[in-house]
């Protein structure tokens, strides 16, 4: 089984850069899809962004769009979202989700814990 373990999250200022890991460990994710979400105080979990198994394929929701990134490190079973020019409205929990190239957060049955990101105007 897979567990996942998101870092890198904290408080920036608006526009400002963050980049966050997800470190899988207890086998490997290099034939897996991965994927970003995130959710915030009293709302749904929604997603950021997606990536194929080889880095080959990426889709990123529409209001992280050229301002997010996502990549992988089959070597070092770590997958990362650099985070660019942030929003306050970017505020949330980031967990890491495995095993799927998928825009639905259903979709994913193993799971990362989070990591804050709290940006401030």
């Amino acid at each position: 089984q897979v567990q996942l373990v998101e870092s890198g999250g904290g408080l920036v200022q608006a526009g400002g850069s963050l980049r966050l890991a997800c470190a899988a460990s207890g086998r490997t994710i290099s034939s897996s899809g991965m994927g970003w979400f995130r959710q915030a105080p009293g709302k749904e979990r929604e997603f950021v962004a997606v990536i194929s198994w080889d880095g080959g394929r990426t889709y990123y929701a529409d209001s992280v769009k050229g301002r997010f990134t996502i990549s992988r490190d089959n070597r070092k079973n770590t997958v990362y979202l650099q985070m660019n020019s942030l929003k306050p409205e970017d505020t949330a929990v980031y967990y890491c989700a495995a095993q799927r190239f998928d825009l639905r957060p259903s979709e994913y049955d193993i799971w990362g814990q989070g990591t804050q990101v709290t940006v401030s105007s």
